[in-house]
């Protein structure tokens, strides 16, 4: 009880307006990142009013450290205005960093541009601690890029499970021979006045120039939203993840790095890239949300890997149907409302909209469930114990991006 009975103390503490000092004990979680920030960090992080501390109490009668949180209602302030199956596009936000790479004639560079594209998602994110919503089961995603070369590229995900989540993507520009799949299967947990996320699943990066490369398998990192009771609250990335393409023995291990107790930075990463397991080729090292350089060890030669300001001025935006043209079960469609009452500063509003999705899905479950119907998923099947895009790969660039288009604004299957 020692434990719940200082998270409680803290919970309180803020409803009574204040944040409680970093001196008290929080148990496991209570982590690097409580202290305040250091100067020029004050973007990474936010404090609770006191409103938004008294619906962090209430939500503290419903947990216990180490618990799942899968079931648990967050308040909406801790909100991110947009669904999960969004929030993966950050992923194909710089994809020019891997357009061309399979012209690279050594696997050595070949993986460290892969390893480019893989580190270039993580710095688009909100300010503090925010929650994408969860996606209910059969929510879909989709969207389009246009390259200033006219080339284009194509995204599709799906909330495939729900009871465990898992959410399945698949993104391709068939002229520039890039396709990238994966799946999304996270896990919460409750530590004090921490919740770690583990973000089970992968990203698996093909070069269709290069087939004999086969894919590139890129681990993702833990999450941690530090101070979510006391302290300063902020988002950070953390443990040892594995990046590797099989077929040319090059592999890496990045270590995501909090911050330390006594100093430091916030979003440190470094790695080592290792041929054949053993000889070391080449390091990266920098924050993953300002400057990654990387290191050849071969030859001494430094040189940026991806620098955040500069590769966000040449973004390309993604290109969303209107709402009013979607479909009910796209997400922006379907938390329309909430999207809308987040925006308005409407908490009320926001719970409510929240909790009709939440009642819908329900019920439809529920209907299912009585009828004896299975859902089917849409876009994506279970092969060989991953989720992949149910389309046909075409060799002509022009073939295939008539063939995406038309699978992906198929009309709905009917029941």
């Amino acid at each position: 009880m020692g434990l719940f009975s200082n998270i409680q103390g803290a919970a309180s503490a803020v409803t009574r307006g204040k944040r409680p000092s970093i001196d008290q004990p929080g148990g496991p979680g209570s982590g690097p990142a409580d202290g305040p920030p250091p100067p020029g960090e004050d973007e990474e992080t936010s404090v609770l009013d006191q409103e938004q501390g008294n619906i962090i109490l209430a939500m503290i009668s419903q947990l216990r450290p180490g618990m799942d949180l899968q079931k648990v209602s967050f308040p909406t302030f801790v909100l991110e205005p947009r669904s999960m199956l969004e929030r993966i596009t950050d992923f194909m936000s710089h994809p020019e960093l891997v357009f061309g790479a399979e012209n690279i004639p050594e696997p050595e560079e070949r993986f460290v541009q892969v390893l480019s594209y893989y580190l270039s998602g993580w710095h688009i994110k909100p300010k503090g601690v925010k929650k994408p919503y969860n996606p209910v089961l059969g929510e879909i995603f989709r969207c389009r890029y246009e390259y200033p070369d006219g080339t284009k590229g194509f995204y599709i995900a799906e909330q495939v499970s729900h009871h465990p989540p898992i959410s399945a993507y698949f993104y391709i520009s068939p002229h520039n021979k890039v396709r990238i799949a994966g799946e999304l299967r996270p896990k919460s947990r409750f530590l004090g006045n921490s919740v770690a996320t583990m973000m089970e699943g992968e990203n698996r990066v093909l070069l269709m120039g290069r087939p004999d490369d086969g894919e590139y398998v890129l681990g993702l990192p833990n999450m941690f939203a530090r101070g979510i009771l006391f302290g300063t609250m902020i988002l950070e990335l953390g443990d040892t993840t594995n990046c590797k393409n099989e077929a040319t023995g090059m592999s890496c291990a990045v270590e995501f790095k909090t911050k330390g107790w006594m100093g430091g930075q916030y979003n440190l990463m470094a790695g080592k890239i290792k041929k054949n397991g053993t000889t070391e080729i080449g390091s990266i090292d920098g924050r993953w949300s300002h400057q990654l350089d990387y290191k050849d060890l071969r030859n001494g030669k430094q040189r940026v890997l991806f620098n955040a300001s500069q590769q966000t001025k040449s973004m390309v935006q993604k290109k969303v149907a209107p709402e009013n043209e979607q479909e009910p079960n796209e997400s922006r469609r379907l938390w329309s409302k909430l999207t809308a009452a987040i925006a308005n500063k409407d908490m009320e509003a926001a719970q409510a909209a929240k909790s009709e999705v939440e009642e819908s899905q329900r019920a439809l479950a529920r209907e299912r469930e009585a009828k004896g119907i299975v859902h089917k998923q849409r876009f994506f099947e279970l092969r060989n114990g991953l989720w992949q895009a149910k389309i046909e790969m075409l060799e002509d660039p022009d073939e295939m991006v008539a063939a995406v288009e038309k699978w992906m604004w198929a009309p709905p299957p009917k029941d």
